[in-house]
This record gives structure tokens, sequence and C-alpha cells, in this order.
């Protein structure tokens, strides 16, 4: 490994492989990308059906949890988060969506000045390439494929057929010029395997280009800086420590739940937090860890006596080899499926300008993520808040970097949260109890009898968890509060940005893969100062020459 590069990535997840990728197509420039975990090119990874295996084990995963939530009873929640290139994308659900208009529109009015709809746009538009979809709205050529589900599944017209008959509209592509109603999901699947950012982004490149270093099992410790400018990071590595240098920037894209921890680490944070646990304090940002939220979600459950549905019983496993010969063939049928299928977006209550719940229909009966298995066949269908008004932190267990982060979405500690999911129980319950869905439907699992509002509250306040979207903890904008600025440069420091789901300063309406992409997408061209999207020079950043003080 050599010691000195013109960029040092951290992290090789959908931030840190787009970065990568293509900061390096520059033969001049010196990319180094380190990553705690592994290659991210595990069959499990390739085959989408592998992601139940990737979510309930320690495989490519963090696997952490969160602090005791007084919104859910005091449970700890799961949060898994991906370890190895390609991060998250490489456990995920694959489910491209990008969000609605206003959520970025949005971004742009709390002072994330060039991240509007218009703006974020066309560089979604170059991330991708589309099998199915062309148009204004959609990208052809893009590293990143996006494809319609290969799995065939008649569930598929199940549930919309009870779409139709529950009255919500049906719709074939939940990023085109309207996202409300329910359908089939595209996916970022090239092939029938899954199409992770390392595998767009990151793997075609290894060991071809000379100007790019990517090393796995490298566990970043913190950021070196000499005055106030961040010149490397310092890494621990099959058991040794090394400095790596960094002669123009230094890009974070460890994550909600890791960036903010690495820059408290590094002395960048609270300042009391920073004091109380020893750590020296650089740059006083208060809004570090801070903001941290997530889309909380509720799981319906059915037994459904078809082979159709993903189930661990003798019939099952019959049918799960014939599958597994198909897709080796082919690469078509169940091994190709995300489980989560179809789904879609609807509105909690007339009015609202975009929809502020989502549905994700699942073709097996879930438990705790995956983690507790049923001897049964049978369906499930998540029902998530899209736009949640509560806040929780990030906040460091220990100085030790090792240690995993003390993690508080404090879900449904605003009781908006809760009046919404109830709106949405009831609204989910009514698509699973339409004809189409409900014929055959041998048993209820989590919901029997639950019929009065104070039981809904009871059950979701005793199974609501994350459904893998934290976000924030980084914000941008231009207040005392926001970590980076526009550029998505760290305040009060020079040479160091942040280039992950941590900086969106609200969660988008929906899944948040391809929107991280999206961010480093338009990153690359705010640290080149050129637009390969609108193909012209970026506008001169504010203070240029110099990030903007905190």
């Amino acid at each position: 490994m050599s010691d000195v590069f013109d960029y040092i990535v951290v992290g090789g997840g959908s931030g840190g492989a787009v970065m990568a990728g293509r900061l390096s197509e520059d033969a001049g420039t010196r990319v180094c990308l380190l990553e705690a975990g592994g290659r991210g090119d595990h069959p499990l990874v390739r085959t989408p059906m592998g992601t139940v295996a990737l979510l309930r084990t320690r495989l490519h995963n963090w696997g952490f949890e969160t602090v005791p939530q007084a919104g859910l009873n005091g449970r700890r929640g799961y949060q898994p988060r991906g370890k190895g290139l390609g991060g998250s994308s490489a456990i995920n659900a694959m489910i491209y969506v990008r969000g609605h208009r206003s959520d970025y529109d949005g971004w742009a009015a709390m002072g994330a000045t060039g991240w509007s709809w218009d703006e974020v746009l066309p560089y979604f538009k170059l991330s991708e390439h589309n099998e199915r979809l062309q148009g204004p709205l959609h990208g052809q050529g893009g590293p990143l494929w996006v494809a319609d589900s290969r799995t065939g599944n008649p569930l598929h017209q199940r549930f919309m057929q009870a779409a139709q008959q529950a009255g919500f509209a049906l719709n074939d592509d939940f990023n085109g010029e309207r996202m409300e109603g329910l359908g089939a999901y595209q996916l970022t699947q090239k092939n029938g395997e899954r199409w992770s950012a390392a595998r767009a982004y990151l793997l075609p490149h290894i060991g071809r280009r000379p100007n790019l270093q990517v090393h796995t099992g490298a566990q970043v410790l913190r950021v070196l800086f000499e005055a106030r400018r961040a010149v490397g990071v310092e890494l621990l590595q099959g058991g040794h420590r090394r400095q790596l240098r960094a002669r123009r920037e230094v890009l974070l894209c460890a994550g909600a739940l890791q960036t903010p921890q690495l820059l408290m680490l590094s002395g960048i944070g609270p300042q009391a937090e920073l004091a109380r646990l020893g750590l020296p304090v650089l740059q006083h940002l208060p809004g570090v860890g801070r903001n941290l939220h997530d889309h909380p979600d509720f799981v319906f459950a059915y037994e459904l006596p078809t082979l159709d549905a993903v189930g661990f019983t003798l019939g099952g496993g019959l049918r799960m080899a014939r599958e597994a010969w198909h897709y080796l063939r082919q690469r078509r049928g169940m091994l190709t499926s995300n489980f989560a299928e179809c789904g879609g977006f609807v509105s909690s209550r007339p009015g609202l300008v975009a929809p502020d719940l989502q549905l994700h229909f699942l073709v097996a009966l879930m438990e705790d993520h995956g983690r507790r298995l049923h001897r049964a066949h049978g369906v499930s269908c998540h029902v998530c808040l899209l736009r949640p008004h509560s806040r929780g932190t990030l906040t460091l267990r220990s100085a030790d970097p090792l240690a995993a982060p003390l993690i508080d979405p404090a879900f449904l500690s605003d009781p908006r949260d809760l009046d919404d999911l109830v709106a949405g129980f009831k609204l989910t319950r009514r698509l699973m109890q339409a004809p189409a869905m409900a014929a055959g439907v041998r048993r209820e699992v989590f919901t029997a009898g639950i019929e009065t509002d104070e039981q809904i509250r009871a059950v979701l306040r005793a199974r609501t968890d994350t459904v893998y979207h934290p976000v924030g903890t980084c914000r941008m904008g231009r207040d005392d509060g926001a970590v980076v600025d526009p550029h998505l440069r760290v305040r009060g420091v020079h040479g160091l940005r942040v280039v992950d789901a941590s900086v969106m300063p609200a969660v988008v309406s929906g899944n948040t893969n391809a929107p991280t992409i999206m961010i480093a997408e338009k990153a690359v061209d705010l640290i080149l100062g050129r637009s390969r999207a609108h193909g012209a020079s970026m506008p001169a950043p504010v203070g240029a020459g110099a990030d903007v003080p905190a």
C-alpha cells in the first residue's frame, strides 16, 4: 500500500463506491478506498434471495442495535448495516426509489442550496441504466442497472387485484410523474443478480486502474489533521496501525451511523460530548450525531398455504431445489426475489403534497427482520411512515474507535408519528383484507383481533422497528446546526467532506439507496468543479479556496 494519495475515501458503501470509481476515472488522480469489511462479492450477495441470510447474520453486516426505545416499550431495535464493498446496497432489498420531488425542494428550502429536485434529477439519470423505462425522467447508459423483477410470481397479480379492490390506484413507475399508487418495484438488479454500488462503480476497476487502490479489512480509526486541514487517516489493518496521507481531500462515506462516530473520534462534534470522553476538541460542531431519524415500520404477516410464498417446509424445500436449478440456468425465478417484490405509496389523509406512507409486500412470512423463522408459508406487508417527526441522536459509547456507537432513533417519541402509523395500519389492513389477498389466508399472525385505536397503538409500540433508512446525522445546510455546507464540506475545517446518507437534512419519501448514490454523483462534480450532468462548469463554491467557517 502506497502512503500518499490525492483522495482517501473512507467506506466502500453506496457513497464511497461511487466516489472512488468516479474520481479514479482520471488516470492522473490517485485514489485510495478503505473498507472495514470484505469484497462484497460473496454468492449470497450476488444472489438476491441471499438478503435474508445477510440481514439475520453478521455476514457482511455490522448488526448494530439501538439503545432501549421508550416509544417501543423499552425494546432495543435492530440496525443491520452493510459491512463490505457495496455497504448496505450489498444486503438491502434492492428497491430503486428516488423519493418525491418535494423532498429535495424541501432540502433546498432548509438551506441545502443546489439540491432542489430540478438540480438533483440529472444525477439520478447519470447513475441509472433502466432496462424498461425511458423518457425525460430516466437514465440510459449509467453504471447502476435498474430492472423489473424476474421472479414471475403470481402473487404480484393477487396484490394488484387487492389494491384495486381496496380502492388504491396502480402505478408501474414510482419514479415517474406520479409517485402515489401500488405495484411492483423496480430493482437494482442485472440479469437476475444484485447490482450493488460496488458492482456498478468499483469492482470492474479494481486491479485494472493503477491509480485506484482498494483495501478491505481496513478499519479507519481517526482523521489526521495539520492545523485545521485534514491530511490523512489512521487505520487498523491486519492488527497493525498505519497512517495514509491525502494531498487533496479525505472523503467520509461510512454512513449515517459511522461517519458521525468517526468525526467525533477525530475531534469534531459537540464539545461537551467529546470532553466527557477525554477526546481533544478540534472543532465544536454541535450538530454532529444529532438529527438522526429513520422510517418507523410495522409488519403484518399472514399464513398463506401456497408454494408461491417462501416457507420453511418440506414442500418449500423441494420447490426451492427446483428454483435453484432454474436460477443457475436462466437467472430467473424465486432466487432472484428481493422478497419485497411489490408495494408502493399511499397517503394517510387527503390533501397531502406527497404520500406519507410506503408499503413493502413480501412473498414470505417475516418476523424480526427474518431472524425468527416460521415453519409455514405466508406473506407480509410492511407499512412505514415516510416523514417522521421524531428525531434522535448518535453518540459515542466510549473513546474506543472499535466500540459500536450508541444509536437512538427515538422512534415514536413524537406523538404525531404514532397517530400517522395508526392511519397507516388501517389502510394496510384494508388492502390485505381485500378478497384477492384474503382468499385462502389461514391465519393473521400478529394482528388478529386488533380492532380499536387503543389496541392498534399497543401493537405498534410492541412491534415497530426500522426499515433500514437512517439519515441526517451530519446534515447539510447553512445554519449553526449544520455539519456540512451544501458542497458537503465539513464546517470549520479544510480538506474534509461527508458523502453519504448522513448529510440528508430530512429523510426522503422512500428507500435511501438511490438518493445516496445520487448524492455521491453530485459530490464528484462539486469536488471537480464541473458538471457532467449539465455539460457546464459548476457555480463557484461559497468561499472558494477556503471552507465555510463554523
